[in-house]
């Protein structure tokens, strides 16, 4: 059976952890921590980064420093994970959700300025499949009316806009190690904090909402509760097998661009069959082959499609189902509009496996031919 995700390990995972047991640190802010902090920081091009152990830990810190409450409003698509809607509604926010593109399946920034109202205080874009969303719009928009600009870069590792990486172009940036991303930790994730005047108060929410920062580094004698906050942080652990897969980031890039390219090469003629769409990737961005989907007719053929490739030994799956139309989203949150693009696409969508550690793409493609062409 070909799985859709297998982890990759680049060889020095155990070795790291190893050193980190022998240093007799396995808390949190130990030096492999530091280590990955500084990495991001350097390779990312961002103010800081504070590891925290998911990319959900990390938007929740987003909401926090954002000090949205209730009778807030936050905008953003509809098509993303729960994390994005969730970390704002644990602070009594309103999600409000907006259609995406048809193209980059992106928040569409053209219907963005009608969501806005006197009670946004942030826009939250996700750059999906780690292809940007059209930032400039969105920076613009949210420059002129003083509103955050949270990016849920889950899925961006890597990736960037105009030659700026993901994560870096809002006021906060929120990224994922989890196991089915490019850069993993098995858990994980980091806040990448752009707007200076967010550090501090980022290392106090980060730290249970103490200034323990502070002590340690001895600009206070004694360290005390000082502002709401969370446990936030990973082991020393999950940050030792992260350094090992930040070591070996653009080798592992590049390994997975191969998979795309090829997938992409391949199925330039069953788009030009119309048996399926194949992924959209503007000029100025560089994506960072997080996935590879296609878009099919309906419904109906995806589930046939699916099942069909299940029986030919290639697991397949498809993806969000839209917050709006969930129980929780219609509850807290609510859509500009009826969305029909992204109910189109969460209908359509298709992911075919992608990873690194030998992956038999040409028994993907040959299974994904006999399934569709007939």
């Amino acid at each position: 059976m070909i799985f859709f995700n297998r982890p990759h390990m680049t060889g020095r995972e155990l070795e790291f952890i190893a050193e980190a047991h022998q240093r007799g640190h396995l808390a949190g802010d130990g030096a492999y921590t530091q280590r990955c902090n500084q990495w991001l920081e350097r390779r990312l091009e961002v103010n800081r980064a504070l590891l925290t152990h998911s990319c959900t830990a990390a938007l929740e810190m987003s909401a926090l420093l954002a000090d949205v409450g209730p009778g807030d409003e936050v905008i953003m698509p509809s098509y993303t994970f729960v994390s994005t809607a969730n970390a704002f509604v644990l602070r009594g926010a309103t999600p409000v959700f907006v259609d995406i593109r048809a193209d980059t399946l992106n928040l569409d920034e053209n219907l963005v300025e009608a969501a806005l109202s006197s009670r946004t205080r942030a826009i939250v874009p996700v750059h999906y499949a780690g292809v940007a969303c059209a930032m400039q719009s969105l920076l613009e928009m949210a420059n002129e009316r003083k509103l955050m600009v949270i990016e849920d870069a889950a899925q961006g590792m890597m990736a960037s806009w105009r030659g700026k990486p993901l994560g870096s172009l809002g006021d906060l940036g929120c990224v994922s190690f989890h196991e089915t991303k490019n850069i993993i930790s098995g858990e994980g994730g980091a806040l990448l904090i752009n707007d200076p005047e967010l550090v501090d108060r980022a290392e106090i929410v980060r730290e249970k909402g103490t200034n323990r920062s502070r002590f340690f580094r001895g600009q206070v004698d004694k360290y005390t509760w000082v502002d709401v906050g969370s446990s936030f942080l990973p082991g020393e652990i999950v940050a030792a097998f992260l350094a090992a897969q930040l070591d070996d980031a653009e080798s592992i890039t590049e390994r997975r661009m191969a998979v795309w390219n090829r997938y992409h090469a391949e199925l330039i003629d069953l788009e030009a069959a119309e048996l399926l769409r194949r992924p959209i990737v503007p000029d100025d961005c560089v994506h960072n082959a997080h996935m590879y989907y296609i878009l099919l007719r309906d419904v109906a053929e995806r589930t046939r499609v699916i099942g069909a490739l299940k029986e030919l030994g290639v697991l397949t799956v498809f993806h969000y189902v839209p917050l709006h139309s969930s129980p929780a989203g219609r509850r807290f949150g609510r859509a500009m509009g009826d969305l029909p693009v992204t109910n189109d696409v969460s209908d359509r969508l298709l992911r075919l496996p992608l990873w690194i550690d030998g992956l038999e793409i040409d028994k993907v493609l040959t299974a994904l031919r006999s399934v569709l062409v007939r």
